[in-house]
């Protein structure tokens, strides 16, 4: 048959019947038969095979052009030559369909291998390579170029573009003193992808596609092979091994090529696939089309090649399965897609009629591929929507009209559907419910980018950018295989999570960020997958939180934590919080052992109660209980630890005994996530001791000290567990000019003597949170005494108001959103519950609390503070206190509402009560304004006082 001529093979039509259909069918073919008639009418009476030679003959001569214009012009014009001759021969029937993919694969081998030697016949020219043979640069060049996709399996398609990966071996290359090869080589690249795919008057020869590379876009256009290989070994995700089944060498040095693939037959290949492996493998295609519904066949403008029972399809039908089997069973290592088909079924895999039922389809779809190429030499891979261009379409294609290639390509569709579904159908749904999720391949996948766009993704193409990089192992969490495959099998359900954020984009670069600082990634990643509620939980804190999520991303572990059945249970008391600590971390641990342990355990408890938080299944008011239980669950423990570190080395005092005094928000049970410890140490001792009885004693101060000094550098030494608190001491008698630790003698005179109205407001709120108890029992008592004294209740006001003053000359420049220090904000409030108490303490002692919200309670009780007033002052109180408890958790710094995550102003407007930002901050200014009314007329704004300023506070 191969002796037949081009007009003798023709069937069904005659040479003006086919000239007829390609004129009416193709615009870019009937341009062609118009300026090549001369061409036409040599073909019909060659053979096409011949015809083919002498094409890729005259291609090959471009290599010994002398000028690369001259180059240029032979390449684009033999490859109209060969436009023209395939659509003729396939349009025709004088070639099946594989005859004609076949074709135009070696017209490609061609063009690239002629287009490499010229370039690097002109470097030589140039001196600036030295090749062994002079007459064929190309051997031992060190320069490779490795055809992949169609090209590399002899299956392009009529308008195809050509996927290369080009590679250099800077060790072999043959180039001349002091040039580099790096920069050579990737210069000989650019200069050959312009040369294959610049337009010019006489067309253009490929498009050149090199993104199949390793990470396209942080490597250069060329890649030394040795780094290709380690990256492929090492970081190498499945769709790429997947895509390295059809490589092949076609031009330049092939024999480094050959031995370059045969080094990466076991990364191919692999022998054993765990399941994560094959869930991957599996997903390549199935997260395309993973719900149900999505994507329906419809003739009309269906995408022949990603589409619902497309070509992509079948292709992925065979490449998964070859992932799979081709590591044990070299004869399923094949690069054609067809001849896989029948490797599978001859093997088991699939069935006789499976294979033939593809195979049929497939040649089927790629004729129509073919067609709708051919009609403006355009990429495309859809079925003409219009009527009238279908019915074109149609009869170009060899049917009668629209509706008889309608049933049959339905037909055809839906049967590449059913057997794909089947061979995927125990595997679990890696889909989400809003359409196609792909990131494989180094395209955009445009089904994948509408998919991102009705989620609430306003920047699809950088999304999908993000998550290719993070496959291509860019960060440490995705270095290994494993975090990649089991990353793909939770990626729907993540950005599904993700999108839940009123801006979905702000969550997506906070989760970017904790993937950028997180160390490694598989177990975080194995517990979203054992766990699916943690993707909530994590989007959460992506959206919500970003100083919680900067610190997981250092610490993943602490999502353990709330993996527990109960974590959502009653929130822990203070007892319940003090045994857990207990159970992790016994008194006789060592100091240094004890520090890390116990920044891991807070940190842990902190994100439980962060979480509870932003999940609004705990209020402000035991937020604030719950942080500060941990921290004096802290206290307690390192305070014992201490102690017997200091005992153990140096004995005891007589009569000796010591406690912790938490003041500020501490002692009023109102810590936030961000809150630093008030703390003050006072000790007791018998007043005959003079130095502890160990075999290196201490005064009782040098011992008392030792444990303060011993006590704050456990609580804020950074370890390799990181921080714990910040601890401020000034509020001890005598501030930082005085001793660490505080004698009870010294305690009691100064409270009751000498203390400023400054430092009794602040005892207001002293509460013994760890230590000897029946030396607490004394100092609660000594409290109390001091706080019950009858006062000038001028004097106190007096003080209060020159107090807040200085406080507001010192902070003139205070937002709306600093709660605490503007005019009408929570200080202010704290200072009239102080400046009350101190005046009517003497006569109702029940009004003493430490916490601000129950003695502003106690003070409407007692008469003391106006109901209508005192619900005023509360109401602001709450929600200062609730929108300080989110703040802290979720934001470093002053807060902006302009720049901060949508999800976290929406949480600030529920807790106001409020529909959006606009009303909360409408609402928090009314309160403030409230506040500040009623601080002025009750306390007033007397000017500043001298003495304050000179006092350490």
């Amino acid at each position: 048959m191969k002796t037949k001529s081009f007009k003798d093979r023709l069937q069904k039509l005659s040479l003006a019947e086919l000239l007829d259909q390609v004129r009416s069918g193709s615009p870019w073919l009937e341009w062609l038969l118009k300026h090549h008639m001369e061409f036409v009418s040599q073909l019909v009476e060659e053979t096409p095979e011949n015809t083919l030679a002498e094409i890729c003959k005259r291609t090959a001569a471009a290599a010994y052009a002398g000028e690369r214009a001259i180059a240029s012009k032979i390449l684009r014009e033999e490859k109209n030559n060969l436009a023209l001759f395939v659509g003729l021969c396939d349009v025709g029937g004088v070639w099946h369909d594989a005859q004609v993919t076949a074709a135009l694969t070696k017209f490609a081998d061609a063009a690239v291998s002629s287009a490499v030697d010229f370039l690097l016949r002109e470097e030589q020219a140039k001196g600036r390579l030295i090749p062994a043979n002079a007459d064929e640069p190309s051997q031992g060049c060190g320069y490779v170029v490795l055809a992949m996709g169609k090209m590399g399996s002899f299956e392009l398609n009529y308008s195809s573009d050509i996927d290369l990966i080009i590679l250099y071996d800077p060790d072999t290359a043959p180039l001349a003193e002091g040039v580099e090869a790096s920069t050579f080589f990737v210069k000989l690249t650019r200069n050959l992808v312009s040369l294959l795919q610049d337009v010019t008057e006489d067309g253009y020869v490929f498009r050149t596609d090199l993104r199949l590379r390793p990470d396209p876009r942080a490597t250069q256009v060329a890649i030394a092979i040795e780094a290709a290989a380690i990256y492929y070994e090492y970081q190498g995700q499945n769709w790429e091994r997947a895509a390295m089944i059809k490589a092949r060498p076609c031009a330049g040095d092939v024999v480094l090529g050959a031995e370059f693939l045969d080094r990466l037959t076991p990364y191919i290949w692999r022998k054993y696939l765990d399941y994560a492996a094959i869930a991957d493998v599996q997903s390549m295609k199935r997260q395309i089309h993973a719900v149900k519904g999505h994507g329906e066949i419809a003739v009309r403008s269906h995408d022949l090649k990603l589409g619902r029972g497309g070509i992509r399809e079948i292709e992925f039908f065979v490449q998964t399965q070859q992932l799979i089997a081709g590591g044990r069973n070299p004869k399923l290592r094949g690069r054609s897609t067809i001849a896989m088909l029948e490797g599978l079924a001859a093997e088991g895999w699939i069935s006789a009629e499976t294979a033939k039922d593809m195979t049929n389809d497939y040649w089927f779809l790629r004729m129509l591929e073919h067609r709708a190429q051919m009609i403006d030499d355009l990429q495309t891979h859809h079925v003409p929507k219009d009527d009238a261009k279908f019915e074109s379409f149609a009869r170009f294609s060899g049917f009668a009209d629209g509706a008889s290639l309608s049933v049959k390509l339905e037909q055809a569709l839906r049967r590449v559907q059913h057997h794909y579904a089947a061979l995927f159908e125990q595997a679990s749904d890696l889909g989400s419910s809003e359409g196609s999720l792909v990131f494989t391949g180094a395209d955009d996948d445009p089904a994948t980018l509408e998919t991102l766009a009705r989620m609430g993704f306003t920047h699809g193409p950088e999304v999908a950018a993000t998550i290719r990089a993070w496959h291509f192992g860019r960060y440490a969490a995705m270095r290994t295989a494993r975090a990649r495959e089991v990353l793909t099998e939770i990626m729907p359900k993540l950005l599904k999570s993700l999108s839940s954020n009123s801006n979905a984009d702000q969550a997506f670069l906070a989760f970017d960020k904790f993937l950028k600082n997180l160390p490694a990634g598989i177990q975080l990643f194995s517990m979203i997958k054992a766990n699916p509620r943690l993707v909530d939980l994590l989007a959460l804190v992506m959206g919500t939180a970003p100083r919680l999520a900067e610190k997981l991303s250092y610490r993943p572990r602490i999502l353990e934590a709330v993996v527990a059945p109960d974590f959502f249970g009653p929130l822990p008391d203070a007892q319940r919080i003090k045994s857990d600590l207990d159970l992790v971390l016994p008194d006789e641990t060592p100091r240094d052992e004890a520090m890390d342990r116990l920044r891991v355990w807070a940190r842990e408890m902190h994100f439980r109660f962060g979480l509870r938080l932003l999940s609004e299944t705990m209020s402000a008011d035991e937020a604030g209980q719950g942080f500060s239980a941990i921290a004096e669950a802290v206290i307690q423990k390192l305070l014992r630890v201490v102690e017997l570190e200091i005992i153990a080395a140096h004995g005891q005092v007589k009569g000796g005994a010591c406690l912790v005094l938490g003041l500020g928000k501490l002692g009023g049970g109102e810590m936030t996530a961000g809150s630093d410890l008030d703390i003050m140490l006072v000790y007791d001792h018998a007043t005959d001791a003079e130095e502890s009885d160990g075999e290196k004693p201490l005064s009782p101060l040098q011992y008392y000290t030792r444990i303060t000094q011993r006590l704050v550098t456990g609580l804020t030494v950074l370890t390799s567990e990181g921080e714990l608190y910040e601890v401020d001491m000034r509020l001890r008698p005598s501030g930082s000019k005085g001793p660490l630790a505080v004698s009870r003698a010294a305690f009691e005179a100064y409270q009751k003597t000498d203390a400023w109205t400054w430092e009794r407001m602040a005892l207001t709120r002293g509460r013994v949170v760890a230590g000897d108890k029946s030396f607490g029992q004394k100092i609660e008592i000594i409290i109390s005494e001091t706080l019950y004294q009858k006062r000038d209740p001028e004097e106190i006001r007096m003080d209060v108001s020159k107090m807040r003053n200085l406080m507001l000359h010192e902070h003139k420049n205070t937002s709306l959103w600093d709660l605490k220090l503007k005019p009408g904000g929570q200080v202010e409030i704290e200072f009239i519950a102080q400046y009350l108490q101190l005046v009517h303490a003497w006569k109702s002692p029940e009004i003493l609390r430490q916490n601000t919200a129950q003695a502003l309670v106690k003070l409407q009780e007692n008469g003391i503070l106006g109901k209508p007033v005192g619900r005023q002052i509360l109401a602001a109180l709450r929600l200062y206190q609730s929108a300080t408890q989110l703040l802290r958790l979720c934001v470093d710094g002053p807060f902006d509402p302009g720049i901060a995550p949508a999800r976290l102003n929406a949480a600030l407007a529920r807790v106001a009560g409020q529909p959006d930002m606009a009303a909360t901050e409408a609402v928090l200014a009314d309160h403030q304004s409230v506040v500040a009314g009623i601080f002025e007329d009750m306390i007033g704004r007397d000017g500043i006082h001298e003495g304050l300023a000179s006092k350490e506070q």
